[in-house]
């Protein structure tokens, strides 16, 4: 029987797998030879190799675009070896870095292309990705911000919709995330890293700054709505499955979840993280957020509760901000398993806040 951390990863992110770009077949075979969790990333890791392999194989025949479907598929499982593998942080980061390569190989042949970017903070650089959709002058843009254990190596399928619709993507590693892990600790204050990102938009002629919206995922999803609070250059904002407060559900959080956060916010004991999540708050500042909302919750969700996307909502009306509470009784964390009701929906909400015509 496997041990508890595999059956958390299996239990509370499978539907997120397979919606994010790992073959069902992949993620059965893998997870089914699987019972101890210092097995996982070698385990992923071989798996990612395969597609890694096919890719360079096709591409050397000639087929750019299949090669970089390939590459992308592989970086999604490698990704997914490194997730919350943090017990290895050798054996995390090699993974983690084979993750970026392949991202990294696909970027100039995927339709549209990606364009791997460096944004200044504090004597270092964010690492984004950076897509346009074809055949747009200057589209709008959508900043995506990243969750504890996500990174921009799994953000093709989240990308998809909006570039589909007229709009940028801008998927990127920020404290305590991907890349920016090994420089940065989380910090909850993240309204100073996405400050940094709308800046170095600024600079770019190749999309309008000026019709940004922000985009997060589970942690991420309380990092948006945070960072809109402060930074009133962000013209609409997505909150998906995020903490209103972190340390409100911390005693809700699976073993892996609660130990993933230790680590990457540079905390030495469970109780110094836990003290350090009371920092992760919307309480004093969702009154500050004025642009329009759209909060995504799954009534099944038993990473973070959906009674926190309700908070966020609650407290944005009182502002008279336009919200759109999507709540979906079955809707795990992040609705993965329900992707096909709230996907697709955000990515014309968010269209249609950026003044993108739609057909």
């Amino acid at each position: 029987m496997p041990d508890s951390r595999v059956e958390a990863a299996i239990h509370h992110w499978a539907p997120r797998f397979v919606s994010n770009g790992v073959p069902l077949t992949d993620f059965q075979e893998v997870t089914a030879g699987l019972e101890y969790w210092p097995d996982w990333c070698a385990a992923w890791s071989k798996r990612a190799a395969i597609h890694d392999k096919l890719g360079d194989d096709v591409f050397a025949q000639g087929n750019q675009l299949s090669a970089s479907e390939h590459w992308t598929r592989a970086a999604v499982c490698y990704h997914f070896a490194k997730f919350v593998f943090v017990e290895d942080v050798v054996q995390m980061r090699a993974a983690h870095m084979k993750a970026v390569d392949c991202r990294n190989k696909a970027l100039a042949y995927l339709r549209p292309a990606g364009e791997r970017v460096e944004i200044p903070f504090e004597g270092t650089h964010f690492r984004g990705i950076l897509r346009r959709p074809a055949g747009v002058v200057k589209p709008p843009l959508v900043i995506m911000c990243m969750g504890l254990d996500s990174a921009k190596e799994e953000t093709d399928a989240y990308e998809q919709p909006f570039l589909a619709r007229g709009m940028a993507t801008l998927a990127f590693d920020g404290p305590g995330q991907g890349e920016s892990e090994y420089e940065f600790g989380i910090r909850g204050d993240y309204e100073v890293a996405v400050r940094a990102v709308v800046d170095w938009v600024e600079r770019r002629a190749d999309v309008d700054a000026a019709r940004s919206g922000l985009w997060g995922v589970s942690l991420g999803g309380y990092y948006a709505p945070r960072a809109a609070a402060f930074e009133k250059r962000i013209k609409a904002c997505i909150s998906l499955s995020g903490p209103f407060d972190w340390a409100d559900n911390w005693d809700l959080l699976n073993e892996l979840t609660r130990e993933t956060f230790r680590v990457r916010a540079r905390q030495k004991t469970q109780d110094d993280a836990r003290k350090f999540a009371a920092t992760l708050t919307l309480k004093n500042c969702a009154r500050q957020i004025f642009c329009p909302l759209f909060i995504v919750a799954g009534k099944l969700d038993r990473i973070v509760p959906w009674t926190e996307g309700e908070r966020l909502a609650t407290a944005a009306l009182a502002n008279d901000a336009p919200v759109e509470f999507v709540l979906l009784d079955d809707g795990n964390h992040v609705a993965n398993n329900r992707g096909y009701r709230w996907r697709s929906q955000s990515a014309d909400w968010m269209a249609r806040q950026l003044g993108v015509p739609q057909a």
